[in-house]
């Protein structure tokens, strides 16, 4: 009996306002309209036990939410989104298209709250349950940049609302761990336009055969 292929698992990175909305609506209009069978989904989120988890998460009225509550939420989410829907997509041989992953994880509770690294590569190894990223395409834009993009914060997103140095140390957090994994993560400088950035973006799903 032939094995059956998984299909790829492709998490789109970065910080806020460095339009990875769009980057991602693009995305799914080209598999659309090429006839590529994929699943785009969010995190936290994408379903609907890990969406009210999300809204718990980025709720501005939850100032006083401790660290490790903060990344346990996290783990939560991750654990059904990618048990209910993520796993299942790759086993029907779907390409998963995610809206953040692991590496924000790393990089926000790592990096910028200064949790221990090691607990957390562990905690979202179990939290993924054995779903491997192909692929993480990084919109490198820094924070300065890409608040003034979207213009400014929302203010009813808690992780939004944290200080610039906050989001300065998710950034670092993001570039080390592409430095360290050049393998999977391929960063994308979107200094161009939107329209040139989705190019980029194709081309190297292309180069990397995903597309």
């Amino acid at each position: 009996m032939t094995e059956k292929k998984l299909g790829k698992f492709i998490t789109v990175e970065g910080c806020e306002g460095v339009g990875k909305s769009t980057q991602i609506r693009f995305l799914k209009e080209y598999c659309e309209k090429y006839g590529v069978g994929a699943v785009f989904t969010r995190e936290p989120g994408g379903t609907d036990i890990a969406e009210k988890i999300r809204a718990v998460i980025l709720d501005a009225d939850n100032k006083n939410m401790d660290a490790l509550t903060e990344l346990f939420l996290y783990a939560a989410a991750r654990r059904q989104h990618t048990q209910e829907l993520i796993i299942p997509a790759l086993e029907a041989g779907k390409t998963v298209f995610c809206d953040r992953y692991n590496d924000s994880t790393l990089s926000y509770q790592g990096y910028a709250r200064g949790l221990d690294k090691n607990m957390i590569s562990v905690l979202n190894g179990w939290a993924s349950g054995g779903a491997k990223i192909d692929l993480t395409v990084f919109i490198d834009v820094n924070p300065t940049e890409g608040f003034r993009r979207k213009g400014g914060a929302d203010e009813s997103d808690r992780l939004e609302r944290e200080s610039m140095e906050f989001h300065e140390r998710v950034y670092r957090g993001f570039k080390e761990i592409a430095e360290k994994d050049k393998d999977r993560v391929v960063c994308i400088k979107a200094d161009g336009t939107k329209f040139e950035t989705h190019a980029k973006i194709v081309g190297v799903l292309k180069e990397k055969g995903v597309f």
